[in-house]
């Protein structure tokens, strides 16, 4: 497979404005499917056209000066689909991360991949950490890559690490603080996003960054994932511009300031 959009570093103000650009935005790339069964496709060719939309909206991201861009790629609950439509969905992801790695690279993108390695194949594990030790040195966006990734899951592997450290004596059950349970989570050293979309018409989670999700923006896009080009993309971060952020206190018209 070969890149179909080419990666670019640009000005992260550029064409911007006054847009108030979120530092950190993920993204449920949902529809892929529903998209292909619509037109007399089989279901894989959805997932084939939706690594296309995800290189377009990588480069998108750069456009706008993201900083963070998250991508529910594979979730712990997709093994129980198809077997043949899961080996496709790994197949894709080999090929892309095989295919365009040189390219985020030259485009000074950063891979973080999320989501539990213990009971993948070794060749996949060696896939993503090559994935993210290449592009280690890269300082612009950073692709986050949910992959194998449930926040249930992420949560009960949180938990265990802290059980452990509150049976070893290192800390005490007690003291336990938000702080010490995000220092836990996959994305530890990720901030936490500002706005979620969701493409293909579903209104739901689906068990994606719970924890970090807690004063996210939402925004669901009615386009399923194979369709949601730079015009679809521009309107989640149009309509994140216009939300009043409150983080639990009062807004500006409230305090009159």
């Amino acid at each position: 497979m070969t890149a179909s959009v080419e990666f670019q570093a640009v000005d992260a103000n550029s064409e911007i404005g006054l847009l108030n650009v979120p530092r950190h935005v993920a993204i449920i790339m949902d529809g892929n499917g529903r998209w292909a069964v619509r037109r007399g496709l089989p279901r894989t060719e959805g997932h084939r056209r939706g690594v296309k939309t995800l290189r377009a909206a990588v480069k998108h991201a750069q456009k706008r000066g993201i900083s963070y861009l998250t991508l529910f790629s594979f979730s712990s609950e997709n093994w129980s689909r198809p077997q043949q439509e899961v080996s496709f969905l790994i197949g894709l992801l080999r090929r892309f991360v095989h295919d365009d790695l040189a390219e985020l690279v030259q485009a000074n993108v950063k891979v973080r991949v999320i989501g539990s390695r213990e009971n993948l194949d070794k060749s996949m594990q060696v896939l993503l950490n090559d994935a993210e030790e290449k592009t280690a040195h890269c300082t612009g966006l950073v692709l986050v890559i949910a992959f194998n990734y449930g926040a249930r899951d992420e949560y009960v592997r949180a938990v265990r690490v802290l059980a452990e450290r509150v049976e070893a004596g290192e800390l005490n059950a007690a003291d336990i603080v938000e702080d010490d349970v995000s220092a836990c989570l996959d994305t530890k050293d990720i901030p936490d996003p500002d706005l979620i979309v969701r493409t293909g018409g579903e209104q739901r989670l689906s068990n994606f960054l719970l924890w970090q999700a807690a004063y996210a923006e939402f925004y669901f896009a009615p386009a399923p994932w194979p369709e949601f080009d730079s015009d679809a993309f521009d309107d989640a971060l149009l309509a994140f511009s216009n939300r009043d952020r409150r983080y639990g206190g009062l807004s500006c018209d409230a305090t009159g300031t």
